[in-house]
This record gives structure tokens, C-alpha cells and sequence, in this order.
């Protein structure tokens, strides 16, 4: 039924004859109200009114998709259309620690109790379903194996009427696992909230018919100049790469290139400078790479926490709550999955050292990161993002398209190709040129698949499967071996990866010992092959 509803949609915006989808929410009687409002510490700004009214008029809910910068509040006009409507919400998010962060904004916005705001998730207690429920995507969408706990829920929730559904991150939806979502969740009014309706795939289009049409588009620097965002300075740093590694990048293949100029010594150098420089300011510094090699190797340098997929929602949560709240703890590192849905005011600089090509959304959405408005000073700028650049690689091609969607928006990138006053930086690391080659080894010896991150649309901790299943019993063991991604590579296959040797020894040399005998083990045959071997 789903695809047959999405076929019309279609047909209608090729034929210039869009259909609108309206809930005449103030005349549903047969869903039940819910008690609920803004509490009066909840100020609205003018422009999250202004895209509320594109959604509301005439007494009906407007179905479709707003979109404001990050940290211009749209946790904010999420819950004011939910306490406008006042019917059963269900709120979908990206990740799980997108969905605490949810919960706490209903819960500090809403007179709702805490208590009638559930959260859809493995590691939730008590009652999930309520009549504001908070879950995942992947919640919801994933179709394999699930606990028997765990499909009751779900099961519920498809047969639940809701009269609201918001959809956070919404360009995430035209993924056909995230698609398969709507077709599923029966929902009278649809509200998708961004702050980058961008796709490099070309399908954000498909948007218009699976949400509805853009309902109102903020500006950032016109937000910025109101007082709303941060000022941000944005600067990309060029970063000459050493002769060792750029001969190197000219002969390897593209994944190892990719590799090369991630990890340009002097590409650290200056981002170990700027970090210096940065916490002695007192600033709060994110250093975000997609390379989980470098993101291991700089975390350690740097004496740093890092957050990446495997690291656990727990961990993440307390690493973040130390970033915000401890002064010792001036840096965090971050892989991609730090590049939406994490909310951390403190943070005013960013240093990205590794991207994911010329993906546009992500260098918006990391600029996202330190844009929450700061103490002004003047009208001197307040946070600062840095792009590290490998000068002369294809690294710089990749940065002038991320940079389009920015300079579109107003903002301006500086180009910087020397940092004063690093030279005389006497212990910044790979400074001498015997570490500079080691660094090197390290990479040329490096196994492709450690540098890659695959983040996966379903994540482990939500299958609710070890919580249904003993922990120890083959079914969990089962549950978490479909989770785990295995790359079986050359070097994984041969040993090469974990540090070891593989070697062959040709037998028919005479002299040469067998693999037993290298080993130290003592083999006993059987009578009928020792008669064969004549041992």
C-alpha cells in the first residue's frame, strides 16, 4: 500500500500537481488529546515561528520539512509542534544517544512528566511505548532477527495511530532502509527537521513525496549577524607534504593514497600546534578524522579520548560529559559518527584532518558542531574551524566542493600556509626525519581495512537480542556474530595485520625442517602413516 501511495505522490509532482498533506488535528476525536504545553522558560525565537506558521494554519498541521542550522534550535520547534498538536508523538532519531538527547529536550521544554516520555531502545527500562516515544531509524527499519521482547513493541507501534511523526536528520530518510520506515508507521502529519537537505546521490528530491515539500529555510549568516549562531572563522590550512610521503602518493593505489595524505607528518605537526595554542586560550577543541587509523594514531599522540562505531553508548556519554564539564579535558577526537546528532555547546574549535571526499553535508554538519552562540566579544569571531589540507594531493580537490554549500551560505574560507610562531615549537612530534620514516613504515605496512570505518544503519546495542538471550548462550553468541562486520583481507589471512610473519617453507629442500618441527610440536601418528612417512 506504502508503494503504491509513494507512486502517486511521484506522479503528481511530474505532473505540476503536487498533493498536500493536511491533519485537521483540532477535529481528531478519535485520538485521544494529550495534556501538554510549553512551559513558560520556553522562549521561541522569530524565525522558529516563522517556520512554525509555514506548518500550521487554519487549525490544521502541515506535513513537510523545516530547516535551520545546527544549533539554531530545532529540538525546539520539534517539541512546540508536538505540544501544538497535542496528539500521540513518535519521534525518530539517528542514533541512541540522539535519542536521550530528545528526551531530555521534551522533558525540559514540555509540562509532559518524564515519566510518559519512552524511549524505543535495547537499553531502555521501565515503559517504552508512551504517548511521546523517542526511538531510532534502525529501530524500527531493521528486518532481520529480533527478540521476541523486542517484536512485540515494534509490532505495537506499527498498529499505533500517531498524529505526529518527527523525523530528525531527515535526509537520511531517502536511504531505502531508512524509506522503508514511513511505509510502515501510520502517521497523520509528518515533520522532518535539517540542517543540510543535501545528498551527493541526487535523491533528496524523493523527500517531497515521502515528507512533503521544504517549509521554510533559514539563512546562517543572517542568523549569525542576529546573534543566534556563533562567528565563526573559517580557515583552510595547507599542509606541504614531507618528500618520503609525497613520492610514496605518487606510486600507491588510491585507498593507500588516501592514507598518505592523512597522515603527512606535518599535517599533525600543525594540528598538534593548534591545539596547543587553543587550550592555552581555555577553548574546547573537536578534532574530527574519518580515518580510523589516524584518528587511533593522533589520539595517541595527543594523549586524547576518541570516540569512533565500535565505542560503546556508555563511553560515549562519559566522555562527552567530561568534555563539557571537566577544564582539564580541553580535546576530544571524533570519527564520522560524531558528524550529526551530538550536541555539545561548550566546543568553539574544530580541526578536521580527514573527510569523506567531497561530501558537502558533512563539512556543514561538523561546522554545526561549534556554531551555538558564545559570549561575544566585539565583534571579533568566537570559534574557529579548521580544514587540514596535504598541499598538491587530491585532498584539496575534495575540500574546494565540501566548501560549496558553506560559501553558498555566506561563509568565507581564509587560506593559511604557514602558522606563526610553530617553528620555534621545539617538542611538537615528527619533527626529525628518522620519525618521520618510521611514520611512514607504519603506513606503507598498514592494512587498508584499518583505516576505514564501516558505520553500519543498524546499531548492535538496539537488536535487544542480549537482552533477551542469556549472555554466554549460542543464540547470543549467534546475534553477536551476524553484528560483527569482518574484513577478510589478504593481510588479516596471512597474519600480516596483527603484527605476525607469514612465511612458506618449500619441504623438498633437503634439510629443511617441517612446520611441526619449527614449531616445537610433537606430532603422534598413526601405525598406517608412519609406515608411509617411515616414522
Amino acid at each position: 500500500m506504502g508503494e503504491h501511495v509513494e507512486y502517486v505522490k511521484r506522479r503528481c509532482i511530474e505532473l505540476d500537481y503536487p498533493l498536500m498533506e493536511e491533519y485537521d488535528f483540532r477535529h481528531d476525536t478519535i485520538n485521544a488529546s494529550l495534556d501538554m504545553d510549553l512551559k513558560p522558560i520556553a522562549k521561541v525565537r522569530p524565525y522558529q515561528e516563522k517556520s512554525l506558521a509555514k506548518m500550521f494554519g487554519n487549525g490544521r498541521a502541515r506535513s513537510g520539512v523545516i530547516v535551520l542550522p545546527c544549533g539554531a534550535g530545532k529540538s525546539l520547534v520539534g517539541v512546540t509542534a508536538a505540544c501544538t498538536v497535542k496528539k500521540p508523538c513518535l519521534c525518530l532519531c539517528t542514533s541512541s544517544v540522539s535519542v536521550e538527547q530528545w528526551r531530555h529536550q521534551f522533558a525540559l521544554w514540555s509540562t509532559l512528566p518524564k515519566e510518559h516520555i519512552g524511549r524505543f531502545t535495547a537499553g531502555a527500562k521501565g515503559n517504552m511505548l508512551c504517548p511521546i516515544t523517542v526511538t531510532t531509524y534502525s529501530m524500527i527499519s531493521h528486518s532481520g532477527k529480533r527478540a521476541p521482547e523486542t517484536m512485540k513493541l515494534l509490532e505495537e507501534l506499527k498498529t499505533r495511530e500517531w498524529g505526529l511523526i518527527l523525523l530528525d536528520e531527515v535526509h537520511v530518510v531517502p536511504a531505502n532502509v531508512f524509506r522503508r520506515v514511513l511505509g510502515v508507521v501510520k502517521a497523520h502529519c509528518k515533520l522532518g527537521l535539517t540542517a543540510t537537505l543535501l545528498r551527493e546521490d541526487h535523491k533528496i528530491g524523493d523527500i517531497n513525496f515521502l515528507i512533503g515539500p521544504k517549509l521554510y529555510e533559514a539563512n546562517w549568516i543572517d542568523l549569525q549577524r542576529a546573534g543566534y549562531l556563533a562567528t565563526v572563522q573559517c580557515a583552510e590550512v595547507w599542509c606541504p607534504m614531507t618528500a618520503e610521503f609525497y613520492r610514496e602518493y605518487l606510486t600507491q593505489s588510491a585507498s593507500k593514497r588516501k592514507l598518505l595524505y592523512a597522515m603527512n607528518p606535518n599535517k599533525f605537526r600543525m594540528c598538534q600546534y593548534l591545539v596547543r595554542f587553543h587550550e592555552a586560550r581555555g577553548d574546547k577543541v573537536i578534532i574530527f578524522s574519518d580515518n580510523i587509523f589516524a584518528l587511533r594514531l593522533y589520539a595517541t599522540k595527543l594523549k586524547r579520548p576518541f570516540i569512533y562505531g565500535p565505542t560503546s553508548q556508555t563511553e560515549r556519554i562519559r566522555i562527552l560529559y567530561q568534555f563539557q564539564n571537566n577544564p582539564e579535558l580541553g580535546t576530544i577526537l571524533l570519527s564520522k559518527v560524531g558528524d550529526t546528532s551530538i550536541d555539545i555547546p561548550e566546543a568553539n574549535v574544530l580541526i578536521q584532518v580527514s573527510s569523506h571526499y567531497g561530501s558537502r553535508r558533512q563539512e556543514a554538519q561538523r561546522l554545526g558542531r561549534i556554531l551555538r552562540p558564545k559570549p561575544r566579544a566585539g565583534q571579533n569571531f568566537n570559534a574557529y574551524f579548521y580544514s587540514l589540507v596535504s598541499s598538491d594531493t587530491q585532498e584539496m580537490y575534495y575540500s574546494s566542493k565540501r566548501q560549496q554549500f558553506l560559501v553558498d551560505q555566506g561563509y568565507a574560507f581564509k587560506v593559511i600556509t604557514h602558522l606563526d610562531g610553530m617553528d620555534s615549537v621545539p617538542d611538537l612530534e615528527y619533527t626529525t626525519r628518522e620519525e618521520q620514516l618510521e611514520l611512514l613504515q607504519q603506513v606503507l605496512i598498514a592494512d587498508d581495512s584499518e583505516a576505514n570505518e564501516r558505520i553500519e544503519d543498524l546499531d548492535a546495542d538496539e537488536l535487544g537480542v542480549d537482552k533477551a538471550y542469556p549472555v554466554g548462550s549460542s543464540l547470543a553468541a549467534a546475534a553477536a556474530a551476524r553484528r560483527r562486520v569482518v574484513s577478510n583481507t589478504m593481510g588479516n589471512l596471512s597474519g600480516v595485520a596483527d603484527g605476525s610473519t607469514y612465511a612458506e617453507f618449500d619441504r623438498a629442500i633437503p634439510g629443511m625442517p617441517s612446520t611441526d618441527e619449527l614449531l616445537g610440536r610433537r606430532v603422534i601418528r598413526h601405525s598406517l602413516f608412519r609406515k608411509r612417512f617411515g616414522k
